[in-house]
C-alpha cells in the first residue's frame, strides 16, 4: 500500500467518526474536548502528589517531569512540528473539507499533524501510570486520553494517522519523564518499595487514588449534564 492510499483510507476512516445527527453528542464533544473542563482532574492529580510525598524536592520533581510532558508532547508539537509538517486538518483539507461536519463553525489551526491533544494527554496518562502504579488508575488516565482523541475524530480537526502518531510520541514522552523522575529521585532519595493493602507499589495511598478517580467520574457527569442542557440553547 503507497502512501496516496494510506491518506485515502485515513480520510474515509475520519469520515466514519466524525460527527452525528445528535445535538447532545455535539454538545458533550464540545465539553470534554475543551481544556479548562479537566482542570479539576489536574488538581486531584496535583493533590496526589502533594499528599504522598513528604518533601518539597519530590513534589517539584514530578511537577517538573509533568510539566515537560505537556511542553515536550504538544507545545514543541504546536510550535515546529505542525507548520513543518505542514499537513491540513480534515476541516480545512482541499479533498474532503466540504464535507467534514463541524460543531458550532469549529475548525481549529490550518494543521493538524499530529494531535497535541492525543500527545498530551497520553503523555500524562502514561507518567501517572508509572508513576502510581495503580491498576485503577492506568485504566482511568488512559481511557480519559482516549476519550479526548475521540472528540478531536468527532469535530473533524485530527485524522486517525494524527490521532496515532500523537499518541506514539506522547507515550514516549511520558515514559521518558518518568524514567528521568526515577533517576534524578534516586539521587535525592532512595525510595523502599511497599507491601501494603492501603499503598501500592510506589507508596501512593489507594484512598487518595480513590479521590482521582472520584473527580474524573464526576468529571464526566459534569460533561453528560451540560450536554443536556445544549439540546435546549
Amino acid at each position: 500500500m503507497d502512501s496516496s492510499n494510506l491518506i485515502e483510507l485515513d480520510r474515509q476512516l475520519l469520515l466514519w467518526f466524525n460527527g452525528s445527527d445528535s445535538l447532545f453528542l455535539d454538545g458533550l464533544v464540545k465539553t470534554l474536548t475543551t481544556a479548562v473542563t479537566w482542570a479539576p482532574l489536574y488538581v486531584s492529580l496535583l493533590y496526589l502528589v502533594l499528599r504522598n510525598n513528604d518533601n518539597v524536592k519530590k513534589v517539584l520533581l514530578i511537577v517538573a517531569c509533568a510539566l515537560l510532558c505537556v511542553f515536550l508532547a504538544g507545545s514543541l508539537n504546536d510550535m515546529l512540528v505542525k507548520p513543518s509538517v505542514g499537513r491540513w486538518r480534515p476541516t480545512h483539507d482541499p479533498v474532503i473539507g466540504y464535507v467534514v461536519d463541524v460543531v458550532n463553525d469549529y475548525r481549529g489551526g490550518d494543521h493538524g499533524f499530529f494531535s497535541s491533544h492525543a500527545a498530551n494527554t497520553f503523555s500524562l496518562a502514561i507518567f501517572f501510570s508509572l508513576l502510581v502504579r495503580s491498576r485503577v488508575l492506568t485504566v482511568a488516565l488512559i481511557f480519559w486520553s482516549l476519550v479526548n482523541c475521540w472528540t478531536r475524530l468527532y469535530l473533524g480537526v485530527h485524522f486517525p494517522g494524527d490521532i496515532l502518531c500523537g499518541l506514539l510520541w506522547g507515550g514516549l514522552v511520558g515514559t521518558a519523564m518518568w524514567y528521568l523522575h526515577l533517576r534524578v529521585r534516586r539521587i535525592l532519595s532512595p525510595s523502599p518499595g511497599f507491601i501494603s493493602s492501603q499503598y501500592t507499589s510506589t507508596g501512593y495511598q489507594l484512598t487518595d487514588v480513590d479521590v482521582v478517580i472520584t473527580v474524573l467520574v464526576m468529571t464526566f457527569i459534569y460533561a453528560i449534564i451540560r450536554a443536556c442542557f445544549y439540546l435546549y440553547v
